[in-house]
């Protein structure tokens, strides 16, 4: 199986917090998950975590390389911008991943890597995988909260992902 590329400093293990969230399944394929993903403004409709997304520069509703955007999640009102975007092709795993940053002071800026990794597997199967290594204050504390919310909370995104998928993959002629 494949990993996310990692920017050196946002590696995992050397940030202030770091979650990671999978889920390999069994009849859908990436053809069917990343239109669902790459969508930025389809999320709110099978991830309740997040909401009010739009775009800068006439940009969207789909992601693409560098285009910048915005949405709320966990509270946080988050600016990003697509640092990584892979769609499907035969024989690679599809990628996208922004940085985003919530802003503030010392004390409230929090700015994260979101990456996710949408693959392939033997038997008809797709994992997808999405991991967040993030820095600032607010990470600290939240690596420290138990339950941890954010490896709870973002389990929701690749599970209400999947559950899209298979019902729009059952909607089809």
């Amino acid at each position: 199986m494949n990993e996310i590329f990692w920017p050196e400093d946002y590696l995992p293990g050397t940030t202030d917090n770091f979650c990671s969230n999978e889920v390999i399944v069994a009849g859908l394929s990436t053809a069917d998950v990343w239109p669902l993903l790459n969508n930025a403004t389809v999320w709110p409709s099978y991830y309740s975590n997040s909401a009010d997304v739009g775009f800068h520069d006439g940009l969207g509703p789909e992601l693409s390389a560098g285009a910048r955007f915005q949405f709320k999640t966990f509270g946080f009102p988050v600016q990003a911008k697509v640092t990584e975007h892979v769609p499907p092709a035969a024989g690679q795993p599809s990628r996208v991943a922004w940085h985003g940053w919530a802003e503030g002071d010392a004390q409230t800026r929090l700015d994260v890597i979101h990456a996710w990794l949408i693959e392939d597997l033997s038997g008809g199967r797709v994992r997808v995988l999405t991991q967040e290594s993030q820095k600032g204050k607010p990470a600290v504390t939240l690596a420290k909260t138990r339950p941890n919310p954010m490896i709870n909370g973002h389990q929701d995104w690749p599970d209400g992902l999947v559950d899209a998928a298979r019902k729009a993959k059952g909607a089809r002629p």
